[in-house]
């Protein structure tokens, strides 16, 4: 799943995995091909083209290599005049290339060419464009139905949308990692929400849980909105606590985010009880390169899973690298930054706990560690690891 679109307005689109754009409105999905010095050059087809989030955000990039270099495609949406989609195609090789784009109510930051497209077959109506060397065009997709001769000027550019979407996500934990594909891996995951809200509670009460949490913890949801949702979410508890998912524990966590919001203090106490029950079991771990709302929660839980802090152990990965992590759950009303600073084999783990407070411990120290303390630093002497 890879959607664009603006929070606010109801506009959206599918991305493909070869940079085709296929609107929610049922209108014709928007393809484009690239001339090159040797041939078209076809993303649904061609090998070689790679695809991406830039960042982890809603910005996407397709890459076509053609001689000399690629065809580099992005993808974003803004909300200015209406809204737009736009497409933005650079071309990276020493060769000026065309590109055709397959819908003819594109809106253009330059004149198409007023010659035929020869050599593939194409829409009707398709609107070739000359990109020279060096150089890129911008198309739109004009979100309402109202359809502006030119582009306008002005618009926000991909990296502007692209910080503003790492803004936005990064509001409900920021992650400084070893990997930076597990961190862009909860940013997309949180894109996704803030698009498409949280999942169906009735076929996935699990991923509908995880999903309010996380939009409460990125400020989507207030206080009202959240004592709205109360019922909704009793209801999505009694569906997970019936069920056998091994996301309950988790999704039972992120119910308790949206229940102390919305100062549901009973239904907290209720809660507790309910996860008192589970034993030590985590959530299993999805695909950190999917954008699937579950990732947050496995990834994060790698760092602090109820007060305890790596509780599987660090990730041989990670051992010998500094990292950061801000706002992690520690409790429905706490939130955790730590950060580990490495001296030789041994971590030094700095913390910080806003709200209210909480224990935390790991077993990974050498006679394990435990404080009560909202803040401090500590030194971990760890066990050898074994030589590779």
């Amino acid at each position: 799943m890879a959607t664009t679109g603006v929070v606010g307005q109801t506009w959206r689109a599918d991305v493909t995995a070869t940079g085709s754009i296929e609107p929610w409105d049922g209108s014709a999905e928007l393809g484009w091909y690239v001339a090159a010095d040797d041939r078209w050059h076809d993303p649904t087809t061609d090998a070689g083209v790679r695809h991406q989030r830039v960042a982890g955000s809603a910005v996407f990039e397709t890459r076509v290599r053609i001689p000399g270099g690629d065809a580099v495609q992005r993808i974003w949406s803004v909300a200015d005049n209406g809204g737009f989609t736009l497409i933005e195609v650079l071309n990276e090789s020493a060769l000026p290339i065309a590109c055709v784009f397959t819908r003819p109510d594109v809106v253009a930051n330059r004149r198409p060419a007023d010659v035929a497209i020869e050599g593939i077959d194409v829409p009707s109506g398709s609107v070739l464009l000359p990109i020279g060397h060096r150089s890129s065009v911008v198309v739109a997709l004009a979100h309402g139905p109202q359809r502006p001769s030119t582009l306008p000027a002005g618009l926000p550019s991909s990296e502007a949308v692209v910080r503003g979407w790492t803004a936005r996500a990064d509001a409900a934990s920021r992650l400084d990692l070893p990997d930076a594909g597990v961190a862009e891996a909860v940013r997309a995951a949180r894109c996704e929400v803030l698009l498409n809200g949280p999942a169906d509670p009735a076929d996935y009460p699990e991923r509908y849980l995880l999903g309010l949490g996380e939009m409460v913890r990125m400020s989507e949801l207030g206080d009202r909105d959240c004592q709205a949702l109360a019922d909704d979410v009793a209801d999505g508890v009694s569906s997970v606590a019936a069920g056998d998912s091994p996301l309950a524990p988790a999704a039972l966590t992120a119910a308790g985010l949206v229940l102390a919001t919305a100062g549901e203090r009973r239904a907290l106490e209720d809660l507790a009880a309910i996860l008192g029950g589970y034993d030590s079991s985590k959530p299993s771990m999805p695909d950190p390169v999917g954008d699937d709302i579950a990732t947050v929660a496995a990834v994060e839980r790698r760092i602090v899973w109820r007060g305890e802090l790596f509780p599987d152990g660090i990730p041989s990965s990670w051992l010998g690298v500094d990292l950061e992590a801000h706002g992690l759950v520690a409790g429905p009303a706490s939130r955790l930054s730590l950060a580990l600073r490495w001296h030789g084999a041994n971590a030094a783990v700095l913390w910080e706990v806003a709200g209210e407070r909480v224990g935390l411990s790991t077993d990974v120290a050498i006679g394990g560690w435990s404080s009560t303390d909202d803040r401090g630093e500590s030194l971990w002497v760890l066990e050898p690891q074994p030589v590779r």
